[in-house]
């Protein structure tokens, strides 16, 4: 399964499925266990009548602030069409809950002196015969080329087995997505789709839906994706849950849709049926942390699972840890200030999420049916373009590890970590560095060290795809590149070699155009200069 970009725009909800697509507004049945939200924003604005500490006065508070937000909610469900009312309610109820659990939590999830060291057995290293990668982004859009159609097709080829392609989209992501797909229509492998939840967004000060209808199109700033933690109950909705459980299938396979390194792995698949032990019902991949990671933290195998592919934004920098005696996912914004520095040592943890997740299908469809489902809230503040400062409440795929039994961290290579988020990663993977091999991005044999060159490009001038491309005749030689910082107003020409530590700086009001065939090995190029035709 793939988690796709969710965080901003709207498509229209009405439009047909195609190709198979399972496409509707899904509620999100979250429990009412209390979790981590930042304490700052948790407290309940505008609703503080007297100077009062009684517990009697704040449960009344929270209750006062649920009430009004349950009002707006039945006012925006009447504004939408008879035929849309059922499903859009059970979304409004889902954020209902969610809003309530946002306004019980008192504290921390996590007492900092209760987290337990790993177990030995916690992590598992495997045996790996290749690395494998998923493909690269399309040169046409950001938003990329289904991550594993290709890897799917060879895997079905290969053992002539059908396992599925499942992509979540957002309201954002839905229009595009269908459009992309339809090129792969004569490929090896199923593709469905569905939607994840639209919830709206509340105004800090109020705690009040900022929107005046469920005109999404009409609004589109008032509404958001909550987050990839929102895939089990969305899967569910969605129908496609019981379809795979009743056909039989046990596994699904969950990354995010930026990241090129995610591949269904045989290794690991054979791992999950061939267990030694307890059969694991979430498995997470853990790569190692390094010092580059810490300065950039804020037989019947291939028919036993399926793909699904998330177009989210991955909340980065989680690792593992054994708390109350079992594993589970922590992140950041659940460290007090005082650890923040632990959180990020090597030493401590070693480890961080990928995102690539495995888990027993059957076991979702338990834990939605107990209503033991527990995530942490993240809560998440923006400005809109008016300048009115809002909160979404979001939850993380991985956070749900503690819910399930037979907790299992699998300690993965780098090369299943490949997530492309930027232009400058997008500039390494459209490189010499990789190539494309059955759906797989194989680095390059003559590239001397396994690790990847640190490329960092400047905001101003390459953060947006179409402007990136324009800059580049052609992508240049980064085999033996180790470092890259480009700032400024700089152009590249055809066939130019980048080697060791290369830094360009051209300053406010200067151009650099690196000429055609410049090989540039460990040098520093700044000031101006200019490639004029004539």
């Amino acid at each position: 399964m793939v988690f796709g970009d969710v965080n901003g725009g709207d498509v229209p909800q009405n439009s047909a499925p195609s190709n198979g697509a399972v496409k509707s507004w899904s509620a999100v049945n979250v429990d009412e266990r209390r979790t981590h939200v930042n304490p700052s924003i948790a407290k309940v604005r505008g609703h503080q009548r007297a100077p009062s500490g009684s517990r009697e006065f704040k449960e009344l508070t929270k209750r006062d602030a649920l009430n009004q937000l349950n009002h707006e909610l039945d006012r925006l469900h009447s504004s939408v069409p008879e035929s849309r009312k059922p499903s859009v309610r059970r979304e409004l109820d889902g954020f209902s809950r969610l809003f309530n659990r946002f306004l019980q939590e008192e504290g921390p999830s996590v007492q900092w002196e209760n987290i337990e060291k790993l177990p030995e057995n916690a992590v598992s290293c495997i045996s790996w015969p290749i690395p494998t990668c998923t493909p690269p982004y399309s040169r046409s859009s950001r938003r990329p080329a289904p991550p594993t159609s290709y890897d799917s097709c060879h895997l079905n080829r290969t053992y002539k087995a059908n396992v599925p392609l499942v992509l979540m989209n957002s309201f954002n992501t839905d229009e595009d997505t269908q459009k992309i797909i339809r090129k792969y229509k004569g490929l090896q492998v199923e593709i469905y789709t569905f939607n994840q939840s639209c919830f709206p967004r509340i105004n800090r000060d109020s705690l009040l839906p900022v929107a005046k209808n469920c005109d999404i199109e009409a609004d589109i700033e008032a509404w958001y994706p909550p987050g990839h933690g929102d895939f089990y109950e969305s899967f569910q909705s969605s129908g496609l849950l019981k379809k795979f459980i009743e056909q039989g299938r046990e596994y699904c396979f969950i990354s995010n849709i930026d990241n090129l390194g995610a591949t269904v792995d045989l290794s690991i698949l054979n791992l999950l049926l061939h267990p030694t032990d307890k059969t694991p019902e979430f498995v997470m991949e853990v790569t190692d942390k390094t010092k580059a990671d810490v300065k950039h933290l804020p037989d019947n195998m291939a028919t036993s699972c399926l793909v699904v592919l998330t177009l989210l934004v991955m909340f980065q920098g989680g690792t593992l840890i054994q708390y109350e005696n079992k594993l589970r996912l922590l992140e950041i914004a659940q460290v007090p200030k005082e650890h923040v520095d632990d959180f990020k040592s090597i030493k401590t943890f070693k480890f961080f999420n990928t995102n690539n997740l495995w888990v027993k299908l059957d076991a979702i469809e338990r834990v939605l049916e107990e209503n033991t489902l527990n995530m942490e809230i993240i809560v998440n503040n923006k400005s809109l373009p008016n300048g009115l400062n809002v909160i979404q409440l979001e939850t993380a795929v991985g956070a749900a590890m503690k819910t399930f039994e037979g907790g299992l961290g699998i300690n993965v290579p780098r090369s299943r970590f490949l997530p492309v988020k930027k232009t400058s990663d997008l500039l390494l993977v459209m490189s010499n560095l990789y190539s494309l091999k059955n759906g797989s991005l194989v680095m390059s044999p003559q590239r001397m060290f396994p690790t990847t060159p640190l490329v960092k490009l400047g905001d101003n001038h390459f953060s947006k795809v179409k402007e990136f491309l324009s800059r580049f005749e052609n992508i240049p030689d980064l085999i033996e590149l180790d470092h890259l910082t480009v700032s400024g107003d700089v152009t590249f020409g055809r066939g130019v070699a980048l080697k060791g530590t290369v830094i360009i700086i051209a300053n406010h009001g200067d151009r650099i155009d690196i000429p055609s065939g410049a090989n540039l090995e460990n040098k520093i190029v700044s000031g101006n200069m200019r490639i004029l035709d004539h």
